[in-house]
């Protein structure tokens, strides 16, 4: 089985002090893909680096405290990419890749907009290259694509849907983009496919009692290429220890990675 973990971390810093390490230590996964990690090259420690056995492999933002993706294996990869082509993006540190034979693995971590009206801009002009990108990626590649993708699919996906429609993360056109990515380009919803139930929410304000009352968004995916989604084989949020104002996303796959043994059990998190 091949178990992969995805998890924006809101500071990797401040989810290290939260046990975010401890408690992957004992998740049994394969890989683990963090987002919004907002911290240098420099300033990677030993336990961000290598924790429990894991080696990490990473895309800093110029900008200090900001963004960063990052992707960790106890498995070596055949090929680490950095950045997916575009100068703008990549410099925000918003893509990394790990290739095991003829699968991709993706930490990405794709902008918000909900600051302002060039930021939804940025979000948008990303959004139309990395939708090129994916394009091409699949053509000939098993592809799991994990991240905080910053928007909401369908109703089901957020607790006040009607209120949010002229906010970024719901708007009409973002969701049009996100269902491309389903139906044109034939990408899987992995989770969705594996649970249906409403309420099942990866993100929360911090604002009010966002979090104790449930009002979220699911906005942390893992998507895949039809052939590997079709082995998916169990999928579990967590959201009972709060390592972010996200929650981890971890699914297992019936797959083994090219060269490599996976390892993970189907037991809950």
């Amino acid at each position: 089985m091949l178990r992969v973990i995805t998890a924006n971390l809101n500071g990797i810093r401040s989810a290290a002090k939260k046990g975010f390490f401890e408690w992957c230590s004992e998740q049994n996964a394969d890989i683990i893909c963090v987002q919004e990690i907002r911290c240098s090259h420099d300033d990677m420690t030993p336990e961000f680096l290598m924790p429990y056995g894991f080696i990490g492999y990473f895309q800093h933002a110029q900008k200090k405290g900001y963004s960063g993706t990052g992707l960790y294996t106890k498995q070596k990869p055949d090929e680490f990419i950095a950045g997916f082509g575009n100068r703008t993006f990549d410099h925000e540190g918003r893509y990394v890749e790990l290739r095991y034979g003829n699968l991709s693995l993706v930490s990405v971590y794709i902008p918000s907009g909900s600051g302002s009206k060039d930021r939804q801009s940025v979000k948008y002009r990303f959004m139309d290259d990395f939708y090129i990108h994916l394009d091409k990626l699949r053509q000939d590649r098993e592809v799991i694509i994990c991240g905080d993708i910053n928007i909401v699919h369908k109703e089901i996906d957020i607790k006040n849907w009607k209120s949010n429609q002229k906010n970024s993360g719901c708007l009409p056109e973002e969701r049009a983009w996100l269902g491309k990515i389903f139906s044109d380009l034939g990408y899987i919803d992995v989770f969705r496919i594996l649970d249906p139930r409403p309420e099942q929410y990866t993100w929360w304000s911090n604002r009010g009692q966002a979090y104790m009352k449930n009002v979220g968004w699911r906005i942390d995916y893992q998507i895949a290429t039809s052939s590997i989604a079709s082995t998916a084989r169990y999928a579990s949020i967590f959201s009972y220890t709060r390592f972010s104002d996200h929650a981890p996303l971890t699914i297992d796959y019936e797959y083994t990675l090219s060269g490599h043994t996976c390892h993970a059990g189907l037991r809950q998190s």
